[in-house]
């Protein structure tokens, strides 16, 4: 099947859907990164990014268990659309914005500078994929 990539409003429903992942792992990711910049450690820097980046999967579930759990979904029902999101495009936006915090600064610090780019760059990542899976499958986290 051949997928036709100018559908706008799945291109808008997929944008959507990203944001709302995209602010779920910068929460988790960026605040994580915060708390290791400002406290004392002896923490390579790589754990502190896995860990940032897995804190940034949680918070983005959580985030979306919350949205769900509003427009009327069971909890139960909330949780396994949540953990059923993709994965691939959650790990691909995590990676994508450590790995540009990590090539302008070296990795695990924020500056006020990078955070727009890494925003940029996390959103722009899995946007193409997430637009995919919904006009493909149909798949949407909302």
């Amino acid at each position: 099947m051949t997928i036709a990539w100018n559908n706008k409003q799945n291109w808008l429903k997929s944008a959507h859907n990203t944001k709302w992942c995209l602010i779920g792992c910068a929460l988790g990711d960026f605040g994580t990164i915060a708390y290791f910049q400002f406290t004392t450690h002896n923490l390579t820097t790589l754990t502190v990014m896995m860990l940032a980046m897995v804190n940034g999967l949680l918070t983005s579930i959580a985030l979306e268990t919350i949205i769900l759990v509003r427009a009327k979904f069971s909890l139960s029902d909330a949780l396994k659309t949540a953990f059923g999101m993709s994965f691939i495009s959650m790990l691909a936006m995590e990676a994508a914005m450590n790995l540009t915090d990590y090539a302008f600064t070296g990795g695990a610090i924020l500056t006020w500078w990078v955070i727009p780019i890494s925003l940029f760059v996390g959103f722009i990542t899995p946007w193409p994929y997430n637009y995919w899976r919904l006009q493909k499958h149909g798949k949407s986290c909302h």
